[in-house]
């Protein structure tokens, strides 16, 4: 950024800024007043417009500064800065990225950014010239975030404050690399997430939960309990994709609003093995459905609403039974828990969820994981004990 500084031997002020990498200072013969700087840093920042607009000369601004000649050359180049255009703003450079970023989004994760630039960030920022973004205009635009939205008078949480400022620091690394400017989101932190908690259901709750569901979704439900498959997952299984023989269940798409699209990620897509539980369930499911593409459809043959799902079975048959309402998605958690109640190694249990390393698994269901042997502590107390016993 072009700048106004003070020379300390003489006293004068000089202009510091850089063009095409390299560092120009442009002497006055101006003392270091008020006055005189002020004047000086209106025409820096006009020199920093210039620059970024691709219609710098330096000749205009130093006629007779050896620079001119070292720039000469170069005006051409100058002139034809970025292809020809001037730095856009952020409503125009997001619809280049949007247009070239398309081909690698899945339909729900665009439509979720569109909404993110139409109702926040194109509302801050939409005719704000991209490299005339600061950080003090980020910082300003996180706080207003983090308070309370004007339309439900709730406060947005660190979560959605943070997903709205990871896309747009996405468009404007993008920016930053294409028009050659500091990213004004360099040591930009994002909020402290607060950790969710899970609500799994226990085996018997689940039992109950299986003993009394209506019969043509009892098998649906035991899949979602023992498979550890996400709600798109689960209502995207194909017969195709289940494997009587090696008992694999191929998860390679998911329903999401409604379209079939590609799994979560890449470690979404997956092999999961079939235990008995889940075997006899598809086996009984395949006398009912065999006919149609998918393995839980409605009538049509299409695949299940989950929203209907969740509204129409349920929460009812949670509520029929006196259980705690608790999201749909709690029969992936449940999964797991069940697992690691069970002891199955870790890395298995990884696998089948489709997450790339125990980390994340250790990270969520810490506390699900037993002490096979005892659940006191007392295993470690007992060596300590032995270690004492042994030095004395």
């Amino acid at each position: 950024m072009a700048s106004v500084r003070t020379r300390k031997e003489s006293g004068k002020l000089f202009f510091d800024f850089k063009l095409f990498g390299i560092r120009c200072r442009e002497q006055t013969t101006l003392d270091d007043t008020r006055e005189n700087r002020k004047k000086l840093e209106v025409i820096a920042k006009k020199i920093e417009a210039s620059i970024t607009l691709g219609q710098f000369n330096y000749a205009d601004y130093f006629p007779t500064s050896p620079m001119v000649a070292k720039f000469e050359n170069r005006s051409e180049h100058i002139k034809s800065l970025h292809s020809g255009q001037v730095v856009p703003t952020v409503s125009k450079f997001k619809e280049q990225w949007f247009d070239e970023m398309m081909p690698t989004w899945r339909h729900s994760y665009h439509s979720s950014i569109v909404s993110i630039f139409e109702c926040h960030i194109l509302p801050a920022f939409g005719e704000k010239v991209v490299s005339h973004i600061t950080k003090a205009d980020i910082l300003q635009f996180r706080a207003t975030l983090a308070k309370a939205s004007p339309e439900t008078g709730k406060e947005r949480t660190a979560a959605t404050v943070n997903k709205i400022l990871k896309i747009f620091r996405l468009m404007m690394r993008e920016a930053t690399d294409r028009f050659d400017f500091s990213n004004p989101f360099d040591g930009i932190k994002m909020l402290k997430e607060k950790r969710t908690d899970i609500h799994p259901l226990s085996l018997d709750e689940v039992n109950l939960f299986l003993k009394h569901v209506r019969a043509d979704f009892r098998l649906y439900f035991k899949l979602r309990f023992f498979s550890g498959m996400r709600s798109g997952e689960v209502t995207g299984l194909r017969w195709e994709h289940v494997d009587f023989e090696r008992k694999h269940i191929l998860v390679r798409e998911t329903i999401v609003h409604g379209r079939v699209e590609y799994t979560k990620n890449d470690g979404s897509y997956r092999v999961i093995d079939m235990t008995t539980p889940l075997l006899d369930s598809l086996q009984q499911q395949h006398k009912v459905t065999s006919q149609h593409d998918y393995v839980f459809c409605n009538r049509l043959g299409t695949f299940l609403d989950n929203r209907n799902v969740c509204n129409r079975v349920w929460y009812p048959m949670l509520d029929y039974l006196g259980l705690k309402r608790r999201r749909l998605y709690e029969t992936r958690h449940t999964a797991a828990t069940l697992w690691m109640a069970a002891g199955e190694n870790p890395e298995w249990i990884a696998k089948q969820l489709g997450h790339v390393n125990t980390e994340m698994l250790f990270k969520v269901y810490s506390r699900y994981v037993p002490n096979l042997t005892r659940r006191d502590g007392s295993a470690f107390e007992n060596l300590l004990n032995q270690n004492a016993g042994g030095q004395s």
